[in-house]
């Protein structure tokens, strides 16, 4: 399924968009867009696909995702043949980096925020408290205007900056990086499982790599990326795999080996392991989806 860039109109005179989505079901087809985008589902259930992360929706489902992800939500059958009791409506928010000016997240009170929102390229569904507060807030916001607007938005941003209420949705391998600018250890080590996975990468070479003996980087591993070597690498793989699955110009054995799987049978067990399908279950789903 090809992805699509997807914009929204703006007015002249808001910095960032808010609107209300209301229909028989959620139009949007695959796609991304420069613009950070927070999405409250406020009635209707279905699937939401955000980058290579299938997962369900429901009402009070809250995602947020960083610029260039793609995504979409796939109301479920009852909605989309007209048989639902309710209409599927959300609340979303776009905004860019610099729609306050270029010069706004290099204020020092806005570093927790920035890092947050570095971390937004992988979407996140945001849960517990945070999302109460945050649900409260967008459903406000949608009768309001001028410095209220921009305030109630400012009013999340606090929130989601002191946040650990959410999880990553997408891989490292999906959205991978290609641009490295930090010397220091766990990005070193990051940069260099990116740029490897596609061949066969050993637990002793990536430990000379970070020069440490294998015992002292498994542990090392396991602290910071809370996963095994093995485990973040699988993750890698799987993840430019369903980038791939998702482009559909190749076969899933090409695809395997381009990812770094020698084996067949085991790139599938760890798709099914990873993603709870097979690469063919994934790329059927996201073929409904468009």
């Amino acid at each position: 399924m090809k992805v699509v860039e997807w914009r929204l109109p703006q007015d002249l005179d808001k910095s960032f968009i808010v609107f209300k989505e209301l229909g028989q079901f959620f139009p949007c087809p695959w796609h991304y867009h420069p613009e950070y985008e927070l999405v409250l589902v406020t009635k209707s259930t279905g699937q939401r696909m955000v980058g290579d992360h299938i997962g369900n929706f429901k009402e009070g489902d809250l995602v947020f995702m960083g610029p260039m992800v793609p995504h979409v939500w796939v109301n479920d059958p009852i909605y989309i043949n007209g048989e639902a009791d309710t209409m599927a409506e959300a609340i979303v928010i776009h905004f860019g980096e610099d729609f306050l000016g270029q010069n706004l997240m290099k204020i020092p009170e806005l570093e927790n925020l920035k890092n947050f929102f570095n971390s937004s390229k992988h979407g996140m569904v945001i849960k517990g408290k945070t999302r109460e507060k945050i649900n409260k807030i967008m459903k406000k916001m949608i009768s309001i205007n001028g410095l209220q607007r921009i305030s109630a938005l400012f009013m999340i941003f606090d929130i989601l900056s002191d946040t650990t209420e959410y999880e990553l949705l997408i891989s490292p391998g999906f959205m991978k990086t290609t641009e490295f600018k930090s010397t220091d250890r766990y990005n070193r080590i990051t940069e260099y499982i990116l740029r490897n996975y596609q061949e066969e990468i050993t637990l002793p070479q990536v430990a000379s790599y970070a020069n440490m003996a294998i015992t002292t980087f498994c542990n090392y591993f396991k602290e910071h990326y809370r996963v095994t070597f093995v485990e973040y690498l699988n993750s890698v793989r799987i993840g430019h795999a369903c980038k791939l699955l998702a482009e559909d110009e190749q076969t899933i054995v090409q695809i395997a080996y381009q990812c770094g799987y020698i084996n067949l049978a085991n790139f599938n067990k760890q798709f099914k392991r990873i993603k709870k399908m097979t690469p063919t279950e994934f790329k059927k789903r996201l073929s409904n989806g468009n």
